[in-house]
């Protein structure tokens, strides 16, 4: 994970700390015995800097489990750098071309660890509509956003991610198992586009297609559409859609 030469007078405590929240992107959640093991330290130290990111605010603590996750001055800092590149610009336009033509609300997200972070969205001008997710996270594997983004991704950088089988969802449709999603991107991979419906909330059904982004942001857009009026026909219809776009904005993303 270095990216540099070492340091004339390295701190061991703040390289710990750094090399947890390299370890924390990558893996949705971490033990403390993760990070023992990780740092190869004893778990008294482990839980001190666990701590010491936890009142920074860089990782929280789910109650029940004990798992800790990202916090959101992690996520705060990696999306306030998102929002400097101009990758929303270049694919802007055709957020709107496909609004325009389809009537629903679309959305662009990245990938950042195991979670899909929305960066940009135009809403349905439709009275019943998805409402924007804007500057939202959700767990990838609990949308088609997040799936189309894993299935770039080879199975062995999956199994980082996620290296348990258990996986939460949001609902109770969501994909709860390491197996399932695995089955689930490579039908993404097959056909070119990913679904969701109500995996990520109730009464919402989605459509995603990710962009040809190897040297910068993973990337990908998706339809949101209340599921009243998502038929298997339409998903067709929009992942057809989606593809064509995707490959239009991906050469204006090089362009």
């Amino acid at each position: 994970m270095a990216a540099g030469s070492v340091p004339q007078y390295p701190i061991e405590s703040v390289d710990n700390a750094l090399k947890v929240l390299l370890l924390l992107g990558e893996r949705p959640s971490l033990r403390l015995t993760d990070v023992s093991e990780y740092l190869g330290v004893a778990s008294s130290t482990a839980h001190r800097l666990l701590a010491m990111l936890q009142y920074r605010g860089f990782v929280q603590q789910d109650p029940k489990s004990k798992v800790y996750l990202a916090g959101t001055a992690l996520t705060g800092v990696a999306f306030a750098i998102l929002q400097r590149f101009d990758f929303r610009a270049a694919v802007h336009p055709f957020l709107e071309r496909l609004n325009a033509d389809l009537g629903e609300t679309v959305h662009l997200g990245t990938l950042i660890g195991a979670s899909v972070h929305f960066v940009d969205a135009i809403e349905s001008p439709r009275a019943v509509r998805v409402a924007s997710r804007l500057g939202q996270a959700m767990p990838a594997s609990s949308t088609s956003t997040g799936k189309a983004l894993l299935s770039g991704l080879t199975d062995d950088e999956v199994d980082a991610l996620y290296p348990t089988e258990r996986l939460d969802g949001l609902t109770p449709k969501s994909i709860t198992s390491r197996t399932e999603l695995r089955r689930q991107l490579a039908t993404v991979r097959r056909r070119g586009y990913a679904t969701s419906s109500e995996e990520s909330e109730a009464g919402v059904s989605s459509v995603a297609v990710a962009l040809h982004t190897p040297n910068g942001p993973r990337l990908a857009i998706n339809v949101a559409v209340p599921t009243s009026r998502m038929t298997r026909e339409d998903e067709k219809r929009i992942g057809a859609a989606l593809i064509a776009v995707a490959d239009r904005a991906t050469v204006a993303l090089h362009g």
